[in-house]
C-alpha cells in the first residue's frame, strides 16, 4: 500500500513538473494560430482619429462609432475602417482617454496585419500628464511578465499612437503609447479551448495554473481581482483543465498609477492601505505544488527582469522605469528568502 501511495505521489509530482515546464511545447502549439499582429514585439505605429467626448457619450457595449485606423506594416502604411467604443467603467469616468474596443469589418481584414484579430482591446493613457505613457508601459510589462511564466495568457502588442482628437472645429494631436490586447474569442481558438462564463470556485481550477496566477498577482501587488468572483479574471477550459486568465492591471503596485487604490473585494483579513504593498490572495494548495511554482518563478527571474529592461528606452521618466524595475526585483527577494516566503505567502493561504 505504501509503495502504491509513493507511485501516486511521484506521478502527481511529475505531472505538475510537466505543467510548469511544458510551457515551451504548449507555446509552440498555440503559436500556430497566432495572428501576425502578435508575432512581433516592436511597437506598432498607428494613427486614430475620433472625438473623445463623443466616444464616451455615445457608445456602449452594443453601440460603436465608425472611424478609420492607419497602421504601418512592413514599412508601408495601410488603413482600415474600424468601429470603436469606450469600455471599462472606472477609467471611462475617471480618465481623459477611455480605453477602447476595436472591431474590424470581417470582409476587409483578410491579408492585412489584423487578420485573425477582428476584435481587440486598446489600452490608452489615463490622463494628459507629461509622463502619462509610462504608466501604460508599466501595465504592458505586467502582461509580458505573465506571458513569461504562464503557458496560458493573453497576447499583447505595444503601440505608438498618433491620436487626432476632434475638439469642435479644431483638432488636437496626442502622441502616446498604448497596447492592443487579444480578444478572448481568439484566445480560445489559439488554445483549442472554450471560455467558461459561470462561476467556479478557485479550488476547482487547475492547481499549477491557479498558483501561477496568484503568485503573479502578488508579484505585481494587484488586489483588484478575484478568481472566485471572476473579477478581472477569465476562465479557459483547455486540455481538460480549468485555467484562470488574469487581465486589467492598472490598479496594481507595479503600475502605481496616480488614481490607483487598494481593492478589498473579498474582505481579506490583514488588509493593506497602499497599492505598492503586497498581500497574497491565493488558496491553500499542496506544498509540493507551491514550491514547484516558486522554483519556476526563480528560474524565470532573469528573463522577467529583461522584459523590464527591454522597455527602458521607451520611458519618458527614467525614475518611472527604475521604480518599476526595483519593484519587480523586490518580489524575487521574497521568493529567495525562506522566512519571507513563509510569512508573506505560505502563512496567508486561504481555505475558503
Amino acid at each position: 500500500m505504501k509503495v502504491l501511495c509513493l507511485y501516486v505521489i511521484l506521478f502527481s509530482f511529475l505531472g505538475s513538473v510537466k505543467a510548469v515546464y511544458g510551457q515551451e511545447e504548449l507555446s509552440t502549439q498555440s503559436d500556430t494560430f497566432l495572428p501576425k499582429l502578435f508575432r512581433q514585439e516592436l511597437p506598432l505605429q498607428i494613427k486614430l482619429q475620433y472625438s473623445n467626448k463623443q466616444v464616451k457619450r455615445e457608445t456602449n457595449d452594443s453601440t460603436y462609432l465608425t472611424s478609420m485606423i492607419w497602421f504601418e506594416d512592413d514599412s508601408a502604411w495601410d488603413s482600415l475602417p474600424v468601429q470603436i467604443r469606450a469600455r471599462g467603467n472606472f477609467r471611462r469616468k475617471t480618465c481623459y482617454f477611455a480605453p477602447l474596443k476595436l472591431k474590424f469589418p470581417k470582409s476587409q481584414i483578410k491579408g492585412t496585419l489584423f487578420e485573425g484579430s477582428r476584435k481587440l482591446k486598446l489600452v490608452l493613457p489615463c490622463l494628459l500628464d507629461r509622463n502619462t505613457s509610462d504608466y501604460v508601459l508599466r501595465e504592458y510589462l505586467a502582461y509580458k511578465l505573465y506571458e513569461t511564466i504562464a503557458p496560458y495568457h493573453f497576447k499583447v502588442r505595444l503601440t505608438e499612437i498618433s491620436l487626432a482628437e476632434a475638439r469642435g472645429k479644431r483638432e488636437v494631436t496626442h502622441n502616446v503609447f498604448g497596447f492592443l490586447i487579444e480578444d478572448m474569442d481568439y484566445l480560445t481558438v489559439r488554445y483549442k479551448g472554450q471560455e467558461i462564463k459561470r462561476l467556479i470556485h478557485p479550488l476547482q481550477h487547475d492547481p499549477i495554473s491557479s498558483i501561477q496566477n496568484d503568485f503573479f498577482e502578488f508579484m505585481i501587488a494587484n488586489t483588484d481581482y478575484s478568481t472566485k468572483q471572476q473579477h478581472n479574471q477569465k476562465l479557459l477550459f483547455a486540455e481538460n483543465k480549468i485555467i484562470p486568465l488574469p487581465y486589467d492591471f492598472d490598479m496594481c503596485g507595479l503600475v502605481n498609477a496616480p488614481y490607483a487604490a487598494v481593492t478589498n473585494i473579498q474582505n481579506l483579513s490583514g488588509s493593506i492601505s497602499m497599492v505598492t504593498d503586497r498581500i497574497y490572495k491565493g488558496y491553500e494548495r499542496e506544498q509540493a505544488e507551491l514550491q514547484l511554482v516558486r522554483q519556476a518563478y526563480l528560474e524565470k527571474k532573469s528573463e522577467m527582469l529583461r522584459e523590464a529592461v527591454k522597455l527602458k528606452v521607451w520611458f519618458q521618466d527614467p525614475g518611472q522605469y527604475r521604480e518599476a524595475y526595483d519593484f519587480l526585483a523586490s518580489f524575487f527577494e521574497i521568493l529567495e528568502d525562506d522566512k519571507k516566503f513563509e510569512k508573506q505567502i505560505l502563512g496567508r493561504l486561504r481555505t475558503r
